[in-house]
């Protein structure tokens, strides 16, 4: 609100009182050099919109791969069974892991793979990863479900 105070005050001209289309600026420099007619300045119209930005804009929403510039890879158990249930192995849904849709398919392809590849488990989590911090909260979704 300052802002818009600050700039209403610094361009209030007199072209805002009498509508002319010329008007005398109440700026120091052109006060010492003389008219204003003599320098055909013309001021915006007081109908114009003001550019400002949004400030109830809010931040694009990235997952968290995308965030990071990670693409999921079939090697990397480590951060393939943050996306797999730890007692029935179950590949995490999107509306719990918060990923976007084309990440979520390549985290899906990459465990199915590794699970092929016998590199993770099929129905359990690997317990060597049950203490790695966890990426999101299963138990709270993203993007809870509607029954």
């Amino acid at each position: 609100m300052l802002k818009i105070a600050k700039f209403i005050a610094h361009n209030a001209t007199v072209v805002n009182i009498t509508g002319s289309r010329l008007a005398r600026p109440t700026n120091r420099f052109y006060a010492q050099t003389g008219s204003v007619e003599d320098k055909n300045i013309t001021t915006r119209d007081s109908d114009e919109p003001i550019d400002i930005t949004n400030p109830f804009e809010k931040d694009p929403q990235q997952c968290i791969l995308c965030k990071n510039n990670i693409t999921p890879h079939y090697k990397n158990v480590r951060l393939l069974s943050q996306f797999q249930s730890s007692y029935t192995g179950r590949i995490y849904g999107r509306h719990i892991t918060g990923l976007c849709k084309q990440k979520q398919e390549d985290v899906e392809r990459a465990i199915l793979r590794a699970q092929q590849c016998l590199l993770m488990p099929g129905y359990h989590k690997d317990l060597d990863f049950l203490q790695d911090p966890k990426l999101f909260d299963p138990e709270r979704p993203v993007r809870p479900h509607k029954y």
